[in-house]
């Protein structure tokens, strides 16, 4: 056997990596070399492991020791490649806290820059640690490699000109240098500012980080060339700093025509905030040249004015117009004119039901005049009411109360004419009360017509020549704080006295009124406590602890919820606290962990509340996590239920989330969270039209619990209003079903009373109202936040439904000019079909035929004589058809065809031959119309409307909302003008459809002589 000589082999020195990646099928080699005490060795495997890492992690991972031992050694110079080869197994192995570490020490390997899924991930969660770090007060130092990841970030946003992201991160950080070098930076800075203005009010949980950013937006705002005066205010109101806005626009009315105008606009975004107490320091700083006593009135302020002597009579003249628009008397008149020339409220629906319902059911019957009044809210329309005395007769007890209380939700906003409309049933002085709860809800109804109006209204004259009601809203609040005192009186009084006052008086802070609430609280009379502690947390709404009445206010009322026996005093007490914290977020936090540590479940449902409303709007993480958890965990089902619902106040901001976190709940075990979850997306979703929503609202219509049904119908409701039938198709069957439910004698009395508030939800306010938690300026409307919230206590307490009128935001458009009269020239532009945005089609009224038909008796001799006369009649057809072809032979086939295509149609008949319809061309929609000046805007027609530029009258705020009310500039200011006044309809006029009037006078006492 032959031998072979070996040759000795021959080591091959190490390959590149490019000749090295084909054929590495395994790392184990490499791995291998990380073993050996040469560190040459050990950084050419790194550098090797580097390109195969993401294939081979798993090989990697058993040698996860030695190679952070590499990292962590100081002297070993490839230690920074060995942190991030690491870094990228922990990141495989989804260990993403140990591979930020080991990113933190990789240096400039990690490259921030690089778009992989393992650096933007680990970049992520290097931020999120960095804001979370930023945050902690208690932390004085970062670490340096945490903050170069971060700067690196920076920079790579900066050069991609990222600038939202820049911001976003910046502001969470509370990085305000960065804040302000982007929009330094940014060639677009106004569109960047409003960003950040309105990220600024959810992404920027701590309030007082948030007032640094409000100033520094106001800072920012005056550096621009073009300063954007509303966008100032708006931070000032965020601040409820008013002083400099009542010196702004003061300044405004002293410049030019555009200023004034522009001034006029930011007055009118002011009122649409609802912010009574801030409108009436910006008064109070404004000098009054036709009343300077006009502010002396309501609790004893005193006016200082620090402005000279106005001379001018055209400053004087665009003065009075401002304060005119401050006090919120003109936009009432304004929204309630147009809602009662446009209201479409379809009375058919509301016979239908009143026939279905049996009344001898009170709970639907009391229903039924709810519905009513919130379909007509609003509208002053109440002709349904006096067509049907008897039947509003039927009401007894607490049922007159809310049926008196329902004339004030018809009439909301008609506040010239309140007293003498409700003069029958208010509290007579020297007379014995005939009816105690006929005269509480008068009361209650006064509340209603004046919500949030006692304290801005001022005495103002208008152009037009029209007194505002500035005095005969500080008349009624000294009327109503009257009658809370009048402990004597029985409890649906004092009761009606309390809601109307604290509804009057909404976030005033007025002492004298909490004092005189707070004795009819401790008289412990469950009624009239019940609607004292309520009243005091409307009157007090919104302060927290900011001042000693309202901090004094929470203990007390925190200490009798202990003292007192009865569970409608301490639920009344509970919302009550809630509101006083409306939007005061952390400062909210020792208040929540004490109520939800208590032993009652009634504080505990209290505390839910509390912690909704004081981040409404927020979006806040925190409170959404704390809602959940509660939601899943308490033993109250009432607790459970307050802590879903009250996740649909906190998302408010954000509708599109709420269907998807809730979506779980509704699935629930318990019946109460799945009520919960029904009103959670009603209150977040409202007025959207949200598929996601309905998807989750649709199946729980049919559960098996009835009140569960019921919140299903109700969230439905709000959810389609203002949705047409061509938009939204699931609507025209949700309103049969609804009508169905009403009518179906199988139904319970819970499934019934939901659909029937439906029908008034859907319909509410004429069909020209929705649900908007948000105003035109992106703030939080507190009137809404508070009438929904109140609405929800309607499970406990019936009268509390007519709250809901508060959250209801007429749907209009309309155009001012400098005079504040409305141009008939102005139009604009939806790009959209009608049909996309039309009212609701009214039902029919089925008219029955009650003619009987009588056969007569025909011979057979008859029968055959007129069959051999059809005979002939038709032979004689054919002819003449004949002789038409022949005497016309130029005629065309195509005509031809059509003609005898309609002879075929016709035939048999005595009309003779006849062109078919087939042939004509159907009438197409338009792809988009005019609408004229008022108009009726609803939200999902908004994005579809644009302002045209070309006409004689543009806005003021050529890229502001087409929704509201809209001062616009006169192009052409020395031609003559076709302008309408702004009159509110009068008690007893003609209505807008041209239907006459009852007979004058029209007394009220008529309306039920029960009552």
């Amino acid at each position: 056997m032959a031998t072979t000589a070996t040759m000795p082999m021959k080591i091959q020195p190490p390959v590149p990596n490019s000749e090295l990646r084909p054929m590495a099928s395994s790392a184990t080699g490499l791995l291998a070399f990380l073993d050996e005490s040469d560190p040459k060795l050990q950084s050419y495997a790194l550098k090797n492991l580097v390109d195969v890492i993401d294939l081979h992690w798993a090989e990697a991972a058993s040698c996860l020791p030695r190679i952070e031992e590499l990292a962590e050694d100081s002297t070993f110079e490839s230690a920074q490649l060995a942190a991030y080869v690491a870094s990228k197994v922990f990141f495989h192995l989804e260990e993403y806290n140990d591979a930020l570490r080991l990113a933190l020490g990789a240096g400039n390997n990690f490259d921030v820059s690089n778009k992989s899924e393992f650096v933007s991930t680990l970049v992520s969660k290097c931020i999120d640690k960095y804001i979370e770090l930023r945050k902690d007060k208690e932390i004085s130092a970062i670490d340096h490699r945490l903050e170069n990841i971060v700067e690196r970030t920076f920079e790579s946003c900066f050069s991609e000109q990222n600038w939202n992201q820049v911001i976003g991160i910046a502001l969470e950080s509370h990085r305000l240098d960065v804040v302000e070098k982007a929009i330094h930076s940014s060639d677009s800075p106004k569109s960047l500012l409003r960003y950040m203005f309105e990220i600024c009010q959810t992404l920027v949980a701590q309030r007082e980080i948030r007032r640094e950013v409000l100033k520094l937006l106001i800072k920012l705002h005056n550096d621009q060339q073009n300063v954007d005066f509303p966008a100032i205010v708006s931070c000032h109101l965020l601040f409820g700093e008013a002083e400099p806005v009542s010196k702004l626009l003061f300044e405004m009315i002293k410049s030019d025509s555009d200023s004034v105008i522009l001034a006029f606009q930011i007055a009118f975004d002011l009122v649409e905030s609802e912010n009574q107490l801030f409108i009436v320091e910006v008064k109070k700083h404004l000098p009054s040249p036709s009343s300077k006593q006009e502010e002396e009135k309501y609790e004893g302020m005193e006016v200082d004015d620090p402005h000279p002597e106005i001379e001018d009579e055209e400053m004087k003249s665009n003065l009075d117009k401002l304060l005119l628009i401050l006090s919120g008397s003109f936009g009432i008149n304004m929204s309630l004119s147009f809602m009662f020339k446009q209201c479409n409220t379809d009375f058919l629906i509301l016979s239908n039901i009143k026939s279905a319902v049996e009344t001898r059911n009170s709970v639907l019957h009391n229903a039924t005049v709810v519905s009513h009044a919130l379909m007509n809210a609003g509208t002053t329309n109440d002709s349904f009411l006096r067509d049907n005395l008897e039947w509003m007769g039927k009401a007894s007890n607490w049922g007159k109360f809310s049926a008196t209380a329902s004339i004030g939700v018809v009439h909301k906003g008609h506040l010239s004419e309140s007293m003498s409309l409700l003069q029958p049933y208010l509290p007579q002085n020297g007379t014995n009360s005939s009816s105690p709860y006929s005269e509480g809800g008068a009361l209650y109804a006064l509340g209603l017509i004046h919500a949030n109006c006692g304290a801005s209204a001022g005495g103002n004259k208008s152009a037009q020549g029209q007194e505002s009601s500035g005095e005969e809203g500080q008349d009624i609040l000294s009327y109503l704080a009257k009658a809370v005192r009048s402990n004597g009186s029985s409890e649906p009084v004092v009761h009606g006295a309390c809601l109307g006052a604290g509804l009057v008086a909404m976030a005033t802070g007025a002492e004298d009124m909490y004092e005189d609430m707070k004795n009819t609280l401790y008289m412990d009379n469950a009624v009239a406590g019940e609607a004292a502690a309520i009243g005091i947390g409307l009157l007090m709404l919104g302060f927290g602890s900011s001042t000693s009445a309202s901090k004094g206010a929470l203990t007390d009322m925190i200490a009798y919820a202990h003292e007192t026996q009865h569970e409608k005093i301490i639920r009344g007490l509970a919302i009550g606290i809630a509101m006083i914290m409306y939007q005061r977020e952390e400062e909210a936090e020792p208040l929540v962990e004490q109520l939800s540590r208590d032993r009652d479940p009634i504080l505990r449902y209290g505390a839910m509340y509390v912690l909704g409303l004081a981040y409404c709007g927020t979006s806040s993480n925190l409170a959404v996590k704390r809602l959940l958890h509660v939601a899943v965990s308490d033993v109250s089902d009432d607790v459970r239920l307050a802590a879903v619902i009250c996740i649909g106040f906190v998302m408010c901001r954000a509708p599109q989330q709420v269907p998807k976190l809730v979506s779980l709940l509704a699935e629930s075990f318990n019946a109460h969270v799945r009520y919960g979850a029904c009103m959670a997306i009603g209150v977040a979703c409202a007025g959207s039209g949200s598929k996601e929503a309905m998807d989750v609202l649709e199946p729980m219509m049919e559960d098996v619990i009835d009140f569960v049904r019921q919140g299903a119908t109700i969230a439905m409701a709000m959810v389609l209003m203002q949705q047409s039938e061509a938009k939204v198709p699931k609507t025209k069957a949700f309103r049969a079903k609804v009508a169905a439910i009403a009518g179906d004698k199988h139904q319970t009395t819970m499934t019934k009373m939901g659909a029937i508030l439906a029908a008034g939800i859907i319909d509410a306010g004429g069909r020209n109202v929705t649900i908007a938690m948000e105003s035109r300026a992106g703030f939080i409307k507190m009137s809404t936040v508070v009438g929904l919230a109140l609405f929800c206590q309607h499970w406990f307490w019936y009268p509390l439904m007519h709250f809901l009128s508060l959250a209801f935001t007429p749907t209009l458009l309309i155009g001012l000019n400098k005079d504040l009269k409305m141009p008939n020239q102005w139009n604009v532009r939806c790009n959209n079909r009608p049909s996309m945005f039309a009212y609701p089609k009214k039902l029919e009224e089925k008219k029955e035929d009650r003619n009987v038909r009588v056969t007569t008796v025909t011979l057979s001799t008859t029968a055959r004589a007129r069959a051999r006369e059809q005979r002939k009649e038709l032979e004689k057809k054919k002819e003449n058809v004949a002789s038409m072809e022949v005497d016309t032979p130029h005629v065309s086939k195509s005509a031809h065809v059509k003609f005898a295509e309609g002879a075929e149609e016709s035939k048999g008949s005595d009309s003779g031959p006849q062109i078919s319809a087939k042939g004509k061309k159907k009438d197409t929609e338009p792809n988009s119309f005019t609408c004229p000046n008022p108009s009726r805007i609803t939200p999902s027609q908004e994005p579809h409307v644009e302002f045209d530029m070309g006409q004689r009258y543009v806005p003021i705020r050529p890229n502001g909302k087409p929704i509201g009310i809209i001062m616009l500039k006169d192009v052409k200011p020395g031609e003559e003008e076709d302008v309408a006044l702004v009159e509110p309809p009068a008690k007893n006029s003609e209505r807008a459809d041209g239907d006459v009037q009852p007979p004058e006078p029209f007394e009220w006492a008529h309306f039920c002589p029960n009552l």
